[in-house]
């Protein structure tokens, strides 16, 4: 239990950091292995699995009514934290994080090479 109340705050306290109005709350739904936010339309979220110690992040989906509200760089920004935060590499299978990590190059440190 202790575990799950810490891994909320450190959380929330990524969520605040690059959520200023906390408009979006990211959660990590560890049995359906995916990043969430919960929407008035639904669920956006990121997959992810393990592969050894690499986080693979497989696709991202948005509810159509809610694309180009900011929510994709939250979840993508939070979850890109956690795996720095957690000292893990990751792969992409998602052609669209793929675009948003050339974007981005301070993230480009994470990704795993073959």
């Amino acid at each position: 239990m202790q575990a799950n109340v810490n891994s909320l705050r450190y959380l929330l306290s990524q969520t605040m950091a690059m959520n200023p109005a906390n408009q979006y709350i990211v959660t990590l739904n560890e049995s359906d292995l995916r990043f969430e936010v919960q929407t008035d339309d639904g669920i956006a979220y990121i997959d992810y699995r393990w592969s050894n110690e690499i986080l693979v992040l497989l696709y991202i989906f948005v509810p159509v009514s809610f694309r180009g509200k900011g929510i994709s760089s939250v979840l993508l920004e939070h979850v890109l934290n956690y795996a720095k935060e957690k000292k893990v590499k990751i792969k992409v299978f998602c052609p669209y994080i793929g675009k948003y990590i050339r974007m981005h190059p301070e993230h480009q440190e994470l990704l795993a090479h073959p």
